[in-house]
């Protein structure tokens, strides 16, 4: 199998996507899951700190800080668009397991975040994330529309490109 060109990465913001969600919810090494509304309260009830949603500002922030990451890192970032509560990051780096690029993000985000915010949140988003591998040049330029304009325009033309 040949090696991947790109990944698109998504992960949330802390608490707004727990598990048994009724939007549906990746489980950790088992995949994509149904509603569970039980597992949902529980999930809710070890919650430490609020949902974190994030402001525009904040947002600039971390699209910011993932630029400076991947240019730092010398990494090929094609896409980047934070959301309220989650991200979608389209990126290439040879020979670098996808877990550290995704976890170099959050960590250089969070750090960004957390100086420039008043608010003493420690947890700002989920503990995982998702990563999709990307082989081919139409795939890439399918990860880059929907990072940059789908969320946008969600529910009408574009489909859908999960992790």
């Amino acid at each position: 199998m040949k090696d991947p060109i790109g990944y698109f990465m998504m992960w949330g913001t802390y608490g707004t996507w727990l598990p048994g969600d009724e939007r549906g919810w990746v489980d950790y090494r088992h995949g994509w899951q149904l509603l569970n509304s039980v597992l949902e309260i529980e999930a809710q009830s070890r919650m430490t700190e609020t949902a974190c949603f994030l402001s525009v500002t904040q947002r600039t922030l971390v699209e910011e800080q993932i630029r400076e990451t991947c240019d730092f890192r010398e990494w090929k970032m094609f896409a980047v668009n934070c959301r309220s509560n989650h991200i979608h990051v389209v990126v290439s780096a040879l020979h670098v397991d996808p877990k550290k690029i995704r976890n170099d993000l959050k960590a250089w985000s969070t750090r960004k975040l957390k100086e420039a915010s008043l608010d003493k949140r420690d947890k700002w988003w989920n503990e995982r994330g998702c990563t999709r591998y990307i082989y081919d040049e139409d795939n890439l330029a399918i990860a880059i529309e929907y990072t940059m304009k789908a969320q946008d325009r969600k529910g009408r033309e574009q489909k859908e490109f999960r992790c």
